[in-house]
């Protein structure tokens, strides 16, 4: 008897992914996920994988990093009933109301004005 090694990842992959695993030699054990709700759990689950990955890429990589992410998000907008061009409409709002990420702004604190008045003599102690 050949021994065997079984890995467990209880995740969801990429539709080609239990090919590919054949191809290798290997038996991949599946399931599909009927539900809407357990596969936008998953797919959300799979962006934050995806952006992990992402934040440790470097150079290059990221590119191919961020195509992960794209197609997760497309999967999410497709099965929420929702198109890229809502998304990106919902996105300019948020850009008119908030702004963007183009100025860099990190937020390193909010000083709170626990007493009526002026609270910028507090400035140039921080």
């Amino acid at each position: 008897m050949v021994a065997s090694q079984v890995d467990s990842y209880r995740k969801l992959v990429r539709d080609r992914i239990p090919e590919i695993i054949r191809g290798a030699g290997d038996l991949p054990v599946c399931d599909r996920i009927a539900d809407d709700a357990d596969y936008i759990a998953g797919l959300i689950d799979k962006a934050y994988e995806e952006l992990a990955e992402l934040r440790e890429a470097r150079g290059a990589e990221r590119v191919n990093e961020l195509a992960d992410v794209f197609e997760v998000l497309s999967a999410l907008i497709d099965t929420m009933g929702s198109s890229l061009v809502d998304v990106a409409e919902a996105a300019a709002r948020k850009r008119a109301e908030r702004g963007g990420f183009n100025d860099r702004v990190w937020l390193e604190k909010v000083v709170r004005n626990t007493q009526q008045g002026d609270w910028r003599h507090l400035e140039e102690r921080l």
